[in-house]
C-alpha cells in the first residue's frame, strides 16, 4: 500500500504547481498586452498625424485612442512590477521543492533515506508551506489533478522517470525551443532596423516622401520588441537548459563509469543540479525583473 505521506506531498505539487502556472499565465499575458497597446499607440499616433490635415475629425479620434492605448500600457506595464514575478518565481520553487521530495521519497534517497522518512516528509510539508504562507491565497480554490505517482522506486527507476526523463523531455526540448525565440526575435529587431534605415534613406532621396514619421514608429515597435524579449529573458533560460540537460547526463554517465557515484550521492547530485537550474533562471525572471 502507498505511504499517505507521499501521497500529500504529491497532491500538494500539483496544487502549487497549478498556481504557479496561473501566475506566470497572468504575467505572461499582461507583457503581451503591453507590447500590443504600445505598438497601437504609436501607430495610431503617427497615423493620427498624417489625418490632422485631411480628416481633422478622424485625426483626433486617432489620437486620442493613441494615447488611451499608451495610458493603458503603462497602466498594464505597472501592474506586472516584480512582486508579481516573485510570487510566480516562489510558488514554482515549492513546486519543485515538493517533487524532488516525493522523487527522493520514492528513491529512498537523501533526507528520505531512514526508517522515519514520513516525519520527515511532513516536516518538509510544513516547512515548505509556513514559507511560503503569504502565497495561500493563490491556492485556496484549487483542487489537486488526480495523478499517479512517478513509477519509482529504487535509485534506478529514479534515474530513467525522474533524470533520463527530464532531459529528454524537458530540457533539451526546451532549449531548443528557446532558441528558436531567440532566433525569431533578432530577426524581428534586425528587420525592423533595416526598414527604419530604408525609410531613412527614402527620405533623404525624396525630402517630399511623407514617411519620415513612420521611422519613428518602427523604431518604437523595435525597442518594444527587444524589452519584451528582453524581460522573458530567451537567451538565458537557453543557456541554463542546456547546462542543466548536460549536467544531467554526466551524471547518468557516471552511474557506470570509472568514478561511479554511489546511490545516494547521484541522487543528491541530480536533484542539486536541477534545484541550481530553477533558482538560476527563476531568480533571473523574478528578483531583478523590472517590466
Amino acid at each position: 500500500m502507498t505511504d499517505p505521506t507521499v501521497n500529500l506531498l504529491w497532491r500538494r505539487q500539483s496544487v502549487w504547481s497549478q498556481a504557479a502556472d496561473r501566475l506566470k499565465a497572468r504575467l505572461g499575458r499582461s507583457r503581451t498586452t503591453a507590447l500590443v497597446l504600445t505598438i497601437t499607440g504609436a501607430v495610431l499616433g503617427t497615423t493620427s498625424a498624417e489625418l490632422i490635415g485631411a480628416a481633422a475629425l478622424a485625426g483626433r479620434i486617432l489620437a486620442a485612442c493613441s494615447c488611451v492605448a499608451l495610458a493603458l500600457a503603462s497602466y498594464v506595464i505597472a501592474a506586472t512590477g516584480p512582486q508579481v514575478a516573485r510570487n510566480w518565481t516562489r510558488a514554482r520553487s515549492v513546486s519543485e521543492a515538493l517533487k524532488a521530495d516525493v522523487y527522493c521519497y520514492l528513491a529512498g534517497a537523501g533526507p528520505f533515506r531512514d526508517e522515519d522518512r514520513e516525519t520527515t516528509g511532513q516536516q518538509r510539508l510544513e516547512e515548505l508551506s509556513g514559507s511560503a504562507g503569504d502565497l495561500l491565497k493563490h491556492i485556496a480554490d484549487i483542487e489537486p489533478i488526480v495523478r499517479e505517482l512517478p513509477r519509482v522506486s529504487d535509485v534506478n527507476s529514479y534515474a530513467k522517470e525522474r533524470v533520463r526523463a527530464q532531459l529528454e523531455t524537458y530540457y533539451r526540448p526546451k532549449a531548443r525551443k528557446l532558441a528558436g525565440c531567440v532566433r525569431w526575435g533578432r530577426r524581428i529587431e534586425v528587420g525592423l532596423g533595416a526598414l527604419a534605415a530604408a525609410l531613412g534613406a527614402v527620405v533623404a532621396v525624396f525630402p517630399a516622401a511623407t514617411v519620415s514619421a513612420w521611422i519613428g514608429v518602427v523604431t518604437t515597435v523595435a525597442t518594444a520588441i527587444a524589452a519584451h524579449v528582453s524581460a522573458a529573458r530567451y537567451e538565458h533560460q537557453q543557456i541554463e537548459f542546456t547546462r542543466t540537460a548536460d549536467e544531467l547526463e554526466r551524471l547518468l554517465a557516471r552511474r557506470s563509469g570509472a568514478d561511479k557515484l554511489d546511490d545516494d550521492a547521484f541522487v543528491q547530485a541530480c536533484e542539486r543540479v536541477i534545484s541550481i537550474e530553477n533558482e538560476g533562471w527563476m531568480a533571473k525572471l523574478g528578483i531583478d525583473d523590472d517590466m
